[in-house]
């Protein structure tokens, strides 16, 4: 808990603020002690995606005093189906300045600070070490492991949370006696084997389920009241609509929070297998023997450009398929690659790509497997393509 901050001698709060609080003032546990301990707060988002829209929108609402906001990306129309924060006019505008926007409307008494920047080892522990809490809203595993062992070194409580189909998790990691990130997943998966939403899909009012719970233990710590889910993680199922908690001990042999052998921020990307890229050889390998490497979007369109003989192989699910693919490429989701690989040439070059380029890699895995040589991943998939090479291609 936060509760040993001193408590401001007199609630500091104006007209305004007490008639927009009123309900907190009223509420055991908050009272006009506890508003002024949220006005002191100090509480930064890891995104402002599906689990940060809604924990920023009830955070600010609450009167926390002073929010930061950490995002790189820009608002997408296939983002609004979940994330509550941004509207369709914001469509191409930086999250955080949707984000700030919105929150001022909100909320004139909050000061939002935006980082319009990629959380990393280089910046991480700079930007957490003016904060009380850290809100961690990421949807994927290197910025988790960065969070949480940047939030172990200075010492920041974690409130974590996931969501993925029709599941969500939540807990607080990094508390004194509790555990942390690490205690639960040691290691990351292997690339490709837990899908993103992109590819599995999300309940579009499932991240405002868990961002809100996010948000409630925020809170919690903030004021020093009632019990947060420290050594608990808490499991929702959507579908059945059940909540469960298991709990959770600490590690000892943690290298983050045990042994304590993580002493500074390493290569997330690296450690998460997602940062190493194969680099393009120029050659054709005709001899069949060594596999090719990956190809990056400019060099495959410099390459078409010039008339080489490629067969574009899309690995994708037929809808996404539908939204924006490469010309002449054939769709073979990756469900069937294995089944569907006795259409293809095996003397034919092949590339293959996806969205991000992880099922692609995959699927490149897979037909390298059956005994074909001259097969190539996308780096970065046809999300990279829109960026490097097309701009009008339509991102989802």
């Amino acid at each position: 808990m936060l509760s040993d901050r001193p408590i401001p001698s007199s609630p500091s709060l104006d007209a305004d603020e007490l008639r927009r609080y009123s309900r907190h003032l009223a509420l055991p546990g908050v009272g006009p002690a506890g508003q002024a301990r949220l006005k002191q707060g100090r509480v930064l988002l890891i995104g402002a995606g599906g689990l940060g829209s809604p924990a920023a929108l009830y955070l600010a609402a609450a009167g926390v005093g002073h929010l930061g906001i950490v995002d790189d990306d820009r608002v997408e129309e296939s983002n609004l189906q979940r994330q509550v924060l941004h509207g369709t006019a914001n469509v191409g505008q930086p999250k955080t300045d949707s984000a700030r926007h919105r929150l001022a409307d909100l909320n004139p008494h909050v000061h939002v600070e935006t980082y319009d920047t990629r959380l990393t080892s280089e910046n991480a522990l700079q930007i957490l070490r003016d904060y009380d809490v850290v809100v961690d809203g990421t949807d994927n595993f290197q910025t988790r492991y960065l969070s949480n062992d940047a939030c172990v070194l200075l010492g920041k409580p974690n409130v974590y949370g996931s969501v993925l189909r029709w599941e969500g998790q939540a807990s607080v990691f990094a508390m004194p006696g509790g555990p942390c990130y690490r205690c639960l997943f040691r290691e990351p998966p292997p690339p490709g084997l837990v899908p993103t939403c992109v590819e599995g899909g999300v309940l579009g009012v499932l991240p405002g389920l868990v961002g809100m719970v996010q948000a409630t233990e925020t809170l919690k710590l903030l004021l020093g009241h009632g019990d947060v889910l420290k050594g608990r993680l808490l499991l929702l199922d959507a579908l059945g609509m059940r909540f469960r908690s298991i709990e959770l001990q600490p590690d000892p042999e943690c290298p983050a929070c045990g042994t304590r052998e993580i002493r500074t921020l390493m290569d997330y990307d690296e450690f998460c297998g997602t940062g190493a890229t194969v680099e393009f050889a120029e050659s054709d390998d005709s001899d069949g023997d060594a596999p090719l490497g990956e190809l990056t979007p400019t060099e495959l369109a410099e390459r078409l450009r010039r008339g080489d003989d490629i067969d574009l192989l899309d690995v994708r699910e037929p809808y996404e398929y539908a939204l924006a693919r490469l010309t002449d490429a054939r769709l073979m989701p990756l469900g069937t690659v294995t089944d569907a690989a006795g259409s293809l040439d095996a003397g034919r070059e092949i590339v293959v790509y996806c969205h991000h380029g992880v099922r692609s890699q995959r699927a490149v895995e897979l037909l390298r497997a059956r005994g074909f040589r001259r097969v190539r991943n996308l780096a970065g998939g046809i999300d990279r393509w829109s960026r490097d090479v097309d701009p009008a291609m339509p991102r989802y």
